[in-house]
């Protein structure tokens, strides 16, 4: 009887230890662009912002909510999304841009656990210990902050006071196989910017979305590979390529195939088309169409489904794409 029950016992922790890639054969493993400024005409609505859902063992995920939050919500119920079962949710870094749907969120779902930088002073909310300020004894008991006798801790409230926030300070693994990969973006007008990425662990690769890539996409992709240990399976997001030039994106795009040994390639947002341009001629067939409401069905190999209007297959960014993206760019924050 004790050998049969110390075999039970073996295979449930074998089962647990490996229920992510059990599921990842299962489930339905895949990502939706829920918010941003180009894609094929359909009855979601364009903004300049990022938003993506993410199912992936068993996981559902939203990782970002967009700039506006009725168009977010319009989006949400546009795909048939269901915010109600989301197991987390992540806000990769504090710009209006990817921010502003969380009051759309914390309404339909108030207890969601939201992944979040910890900042000093951040909408997200912060908490100081109340020795952070000098003291002088000797003015009166009026002029002294909590009238001389500070609280130990300091808390500042959120933007979503209703928001369950839990701080991100470091790279940590939060579900198995679910990496957040926590760095410093000092990078265009705002500086240092708190950037959180999502690091998937699959048997194929690492699965990488990026908000914005604010500490550049080197650096994400080399932190992601030392958490994980394996190469980038798919790198999915905002790249932050915006600023740079043709021949500038042409060298990042190269860098990212032959340095990085990226597989799939599936930029959105910020990425700007310079980049985008010279991301699709350097991956070729690797180049996924990531536009707005596209599916991306993760595995060996991925496959990019976008649902338009007469549920056709569109793979390529054309010129309606293009003039979208450009008159939203100029009103976003990544514009400057």
């Amino acid at each position: 009887m004790r050998i049969i029950l110390r075999n039970i016992a073996t295979l449930l922790a074998v089962v647990f230890l490996f229920t992510p890639y059990l599921y990842a054969g299962q489930a339905n493993n895949s990502i939706t662009i829920l918010y941003d400024a180009f894609g094929k005409p359909s009855e979601m609505k364009k903004d300049w912002g990022f938003s993506a859902y993410i199912e992936y063992g068993g996981k559902r995920i939203l990782f970002d909510t967009g700039n506006n939050a009725e168009i977010f919500a319009h989006n949400v119920k546009t795909k048939g999304v269901d915010l109600a079962k989301l197991d987390f949710a992540i806000a990769s870094h504090r710009h209006g841009d990817h921010t502003s749907g969380l009051n759309h969120l914390v309404r339909v779902n108030p207890n969601v656990k939201i992944y979040a930088p910890k900042e000093k002073f951040g909408v997200f909310g912060a908490a100081l210990p109340g020795t952070f300020y000098k003291r002088d004894e000797s003015l009166p008991k009026e002029m002294r902050y909590y009238d001389g006798n500070p609280p130990k801790t300091m808390s500042f409230g959120s933007a979503w006071p209703e928001g369950n926030f839990s701080w991100v300070t470091k790279t940590t693994e939060v579900e198995p196989g679910f990496h957040l990969i926590m760095m410093k973006g000092p990078w265009g007008v705002d500086l240092d910017v708190m950037e959180i990425s999502l690091a998937i662990d699959t048997p194929d690769g690492i699965v990488l979305i990026v908000g914005c890539s604010h500490p550049k996409l080197e650096k994400i992709i080399e932190a992601a590979q030392i958490a994980i240990g394996k190469p980038i399976h798919l790198l999915l997001g905002g790249t932050h390529l915006l600023p740079l030039n043709p021949e500038q994106a042409k060298n990042i795009a190269t860098s990212l195939r032959d340095k990085w040994n990226v597989a799939w390639m599936a930029p959105t947002h910020c990425t700007g088309e310079p980049a985008f341009a010279a991301l699709k001629s350097s991956f070729g067939d690797r180049y996924l169409y990531a536009g707005l409401g596209t599916t991306l069905k993760l595995g060996k190999t991925i496959h990019a489904k976008t649902e338009t209007k007469h549920l056709s297959m569109q793979t390529t960014t054309d010129e309606v794409d293009l003039q979208h993206y450009r008159a939203l760019m100029k009103g976003g924050h990544d514009s400057h």
